[in-house]
């Protein structure tokens, strides 16, 4: 709902109250659904990204997805939309810096729940991605959850604040914090294990079938109604970790969608989330690379 231009700055280095030379800019087409539909679309899946967008923001933004390998429908609007930066240094540290997004008028917000809703005849799942622009009710995506299951359409939840704790009350049948948007959502500090592992199910029972709680270089805790799983990375040289839990929501909905299990498509998550935090800026891994990351993945069952 929020989808922006993403300019990557790289500087020589990062340090407080001293200045930095930047040693390149790079201007792509951003947001978490965008994120997600390279990563799914990388990955051999089908996916059509639904985005509004306006200005001339807009009209660079259509012209940078020209070359995505994927369909985007675009339901126009009146104003432009974001542009983010991100910021990050040789070493790897990193400053993300997002703007809000347009304001969308009622009538607008109309026409992008209709674009998905004549979708949903030919989905098998509806991602829900990223912040709401001013002007759309928190419940949004709740809405949308809700006629998506009523098409029998699987729902992947990847949002934050308002928005993330009125969809969960819709029954998505997944959703994929991190561990500040669980923090956030529980009005709790995250930092143990066991405080992870009891997060993940007080979310569940907030309503979510499923939930993967993406907790970084930890990797992820993810449960089911069936089971809890742990599934701990390798460690690696993290370069820029921005998008990595872009990449990890997409890993476990394309690999629910080929039929693996839920704690194979944790596994997936956590692989291709790890896999792009070890590439520079807002960059993601093939399936090869989230592959060679896949088989170093420790899956473990968690006994309650």
């Amino acid at each position: 709902m929020n989808p922006a231009i993403d300019r990557t700055i790289a500087v020589d280095r990062l340090a407080f109250d001293d200045r930095a030379y930047i040693l390149s800019s790079k201007d792509s087409p951003g947001g978490r659904g965008i994120n997600a539909a390279r990563v799914i679309h990388s990955f051999g899946g089908q996916t059509t990204a639904i985005i509004p967008a306006g200005g001339d923001r807009g009209a660079r933004f259509e012209h940078y997805m020209l070359d995505c390998g994927f369909p985007i429908t675009t339901v126009p609007i009146r104003n432009d939309i974001r542009l983010n930066l991100t910021i990050t240094d040789r070493h790897g540290l990193t400053i993300k810096l997002n703007e809000i997004g347009p304001r969308l008028d009622r009538g607008e917000i109309s026409s992008v729940e209709g674009t998905v809703e004549s979708q949903l005849a030919t989905a098998s799942w509806l991602m829900l991605c990223g912040s709401l622009p001013p002007g759309v009710p928190s419940d949004f995506y709740a809405q949308l959850i809700t006629r998506a299951r009523r098409r029998n359409v699987r729902t992947l939840l990847d949002t934050d604040g308002e928005a993330l704790a009125q969809g969960i009350e819709a029954n998505p049948t997944i959703v994929t914090p991190n561990q500040q948007e669980a923090e956030r959502l529980l009005n709790t500090v995250l930092l143990t294990r066991s405080q992870s592992i009891a997060a993940a199910k007080r979310i569940q029972s907030l309503g979510a079938e499923s939930v993967v709680l993406s907790l970084a270089s930890r990797g992820a805790i993810g449960v089911s109604k069936d089971s809890i799983q742990e599934a701990i990375p390798p460690r690696v040289d993290a370069i820029s970790p921005i998008g990595a839990g872009d990449a990890l929501a997409a890993a476990v909905l394309w690999s629910l969608d080929r039929g693996d299990k839920f704690e194979e498509a944790v596994k997936w998550g956590v692989a291709a989330g790890t896999a792009s935090a070890k590439l520079p800026g807002v960059s993601f891994a093939s399936l090869e690379q989230a592959l060679e990351v896949h088989h170093e993945i420790d899956l473990r069952q968690v006994d309650v």
